[in-house]
C-alpha cells in the first residue's frame, strides 16, 4: 500500500468520524437546550417533546431506506448529501422563529442524519480491507461515543454562555470541514451492477418503521392502551410485514432478504438488539436516578458515563484490531458478558451514591466490555453482506440499534412503573398517614423516581413518605439495571453460540 493510500484512508476515517460525531453531539446537546427553547419559543411540554421526537421519528423511519440509497447511488454521494443536509437544517433550526418551524427543522435534521449515519459506515466498509476494518470501526464508534457524552457538556456551556441557537450553529463549521474531507479524500464509488431504486419498498419501509417508532416514542407519554400507540405499533408492524412480502417478490429489492440466510448477519443483528437495548436502559435510568433520587445535578449526572467513552476511545480500536486477527466470536461473546457484570455491580447502590466507590468501578467494567464488543459486532454484521449491499446492511443494523433503545425503555418501563407503585403501596399501606399525606402518595406512585412534595406534612409523615419514595426508587432502579444486565448477558451468550469466525464476503 502506498503512502498516498494510507493518507487517504486516514482522511476518509476522519471524515466519517466527524460526520457521525456531529449527529451524536447535536442529538445529546439539544436535550440540554430544551428549557431555554420553551422559554423563548413557547409550545410548553408538547413543544419540548416534539423538538426531540420529530428528529427521532424521521431518523428511525428512514435509516433502512437511506442505507439502501448508498447501494444504488454510491455511499460517498449519499454521505456528502447527508452531511450538507445536516448543515442546512441546522441553520434552519438555529434561526427558527417559532416552535413549529423548529420542529419541522428537527424532522428534516432526522432525514439528513438517516442519510449520513449508514453511509458513513458503508464508506468505511468500502475503504478498509477486512484485516483493517474492525480497528477502523472501533475508532469510528469510540469517537462517536465521545460526541454523545460530550454533547450535554457542550450544549450546557453554549446555552449558558450564549443561546440555545448556538447548539445548532456550532454544527456549521464542522459540516464544512467534513464536506471538504469527503470531496478531497473519500474514494469515488467503484463500478457496480445496475440497480433501480425500489420506490414501493422504500415507501412501505418508511411508513412501517415510522409507525413502530412513533408508537414507541409515544408509549411513555400515553401508555400502551392509548389509540395512537396501538395504531402506530400495530399499523406499523402490518405495513412493515407488507414491505417484507414485497421485498421477497420484487426483482430488485431495496433489502435483499438473502442477507437473513447468513448466520453472522442474523445473530449479529439479534445481538445488536439486545446490547443496544441494555445500553439504552443504562443511560436512561441511571441519569434519572442520580438526579431525582441521589441528588446529583444535571452536569454531574451527565458526566457519569464519561469513563465509558474514555475506555472506548483508548481501547475500542485495539480490540477491533484483535478481532481482525483472531475472529469476532470471542469478542462478541465475552464483551457483552463483561458489560452485564458491570451492570450487576450497580445493583449494590442505594440512594446515597458514592461516585468513586459505587459508580466508577461498575461503569469502568461496563465500558471495557463495550469496547470489546462494538467494533467486532458492527463489522461482523457488515462482513456477511456483499459489497453491493453494504449500505442496506448498515441501514438494517443502525435501525435495529435505534429501535432497540426505544423498545427496551418502553418495555422495561412498564415493569419499572409497576414495581415502583407496588413498592410505594407496600411501604405506606399500614402507616399512620392523614388525608394530605395520602394525597401525596397517590400523586407520586405513578411517577417513578419523582420527588414528593412534602411541604405541609408533619415531620413524621414526611419521613414515612420520603423514605417510601426513596426506597421504592432504589428498588425500581435495581430492576432496570437488572433487566439491562440480563439483556447484555443474553447477548453475550448469543455471540458465543451463534457467531462463527468465517471471513467476510467481498
Amino acid at each position: 500500500m502506498t503512502a498516498v493510500d494510507a493518507r487517504a484512508k486516514r482522511l476518509t476515517l476522519l471524515a466519517c468520524i466527524l460526520g457521525s460525531t456531529i449527529v451524536m453531539v447535536d442529538g445529546s446537546a439539544v436535550t440540554v437546550a430544551l428549557p431555554q427553547i420553551r422559554d423563548e419559543l413557547g409550545g410548553g411540554l408538547a413543544g419540548q417533546q416534539w423538538t426531540s421526537n420529530a428528529y427521532l421519528l424521521t431518523l428511525g423511519s428512514l435509516l433502512m431506506v437511506a442505507g439502501s440509497l448508498g447501494d444504488v447511488y454510491g455511499e460517498r454521494r449519499i454521505f456528502l448529501l447527508g452531511v450538507i443536509g445536516f448543515g442546512v437544517t441546522s441553520v434552519l433550526c438555529a434561526f427558527a422563529p417559532t416552535i413549529e418551524v423548529l420542529v419541522v427543522g428537527r424532522a428534516l435534521q432526522g432525514v439528513s442524519g438517516a442519510l449520513l449515519t449508514p453511509a458513513a459506515l458503508a464508506v468505511i466498509v468500502a475503504t478498509f480491507a477486512p484485516g483493517e476494518r474492525n480497528r477502523a470501526i472501533g475508532r469510528w464508534t469510540a469517537w462517536g461515543g465521545l460526541g454523545a457524552a460530550g454533547g450535554p457538556l457542550l450544549g450546557g456551556w453554549l446555552v449558558d454562555a450564549a443561546s440555545w441557537r448556538w447548539v445548532f450553529l456550532i454544527n456549521v463549521p464542522l459540516v464544512l470541514v467534513t464536506a471538504w474531507l469527503i470531496l478531497r479524500a473519500v474514494p469515488a464509488t467503484s463500478e457496480r451492477r445496475e440497480r433501480r431504486l425500489d420506490l414501493l419498498g422504500a415507501a412501505l419501509c418508511a411508513v412501517g418503521l415510522g409507525g413502530i417508532t412513533f408508537g414507541l416514542i409515544q408509549q411513555p407519554l400515553s401508555g400502551w392502551a392509548s389509540p395512537e400507540v396501538l395504531v402506530g405499533l400495530l399499523g406499523g408492524a402490518a405495513v412493515f410485514a407488507a414491505f417484507l412480502r414485497h421485498e421477497r417478490r420484487t426483482a430488485d429489492p431495496m433489502l435483499p432478504l438473502k442477507l437473513f440466510a447468513r448466520r453472522n448477519f442474523v445473530f449479529g443483528n439479534l445481538e445488536t438488539l439486545l446490547v443496544y437495548a441494555g445500553l439504552s436502559l443504562l443511560t436512561f435510568y441511571l441519569v434519572i436516578f442520580l438526579q431525582q433520587t441521589a441528588g446529583y445535578d444535571a452536569l454531574k449526572a451527565g458526566a457519569t458515563m464519561l469513563p465509558v467513552t474514555l475506555v472506548m476511545l483508548v481501547a475500542a480500536g485495539w480490540f477491533g484490531g484483535q478481532a481482525d486477527r483472531f475472529g469476532p466470536r470471542w469478542f462478541m461473546g465475552f464483551g457483552p458478558l463483561i458489560c452485564g457484570v458491570g451492570l450487576l455491580l450497580l445493583l449494590r447502590i442505594d440512594a446515597d451514591v458514592r461516585y468513586l466507590v459505587d459508580l466508577l468501578p461498575a461503569i469502568t467494567v461496563f465500558g471495557l466490555g463495550l469496547a470489546i464488543t462494538v467494533a467486532p459486532l458492527t463489522a461482523t454484521v457488515l462482513a456477511d453482506a456483499d459489497r453491493d449491499n453494504a449500505g442496506a446492511a448498515s441501514g438494517v443494523n443502525n435501525a435495529i440499534a435505534r429501535i432497540a433503545g426505544l423498545l427496551g425503555i418502553a418495555a422495561v418501563g412498564v415493569a419499572v412503573a409497576a414495581g415502583f407503585a407496588s413498592g410505594i403501596d407496600d411501604r405506606t399501606r399500614d402507616a399512620a398517614l392523614g388525608p394530605a399525606a395520602r394525597a401525596v402518595v397517590a400523586d407520586v406512585r405513578d411517577s417513578p423516581f419523582s420527588r414528593p412534595e412534602l411541604d405541609g406534612l408533619s415531620p413524621a409523615e414526611a419521613e414515612v413518605v420520603g423514605a417510601a419514595v426513596r426506597d421504592a426508587s432504589v428498588d425500581a432502579h435495581r430492576l432496570a439495571m437488572g433487566s439491562a444486565a440480563a439483556l447484555l448477558l443474553l447477548g453475550g451468550l448469543i455471540g458465543l453460540v451463534g457467531i462463527t469466525n468465517r471471513r467476510s464476503v467481498e
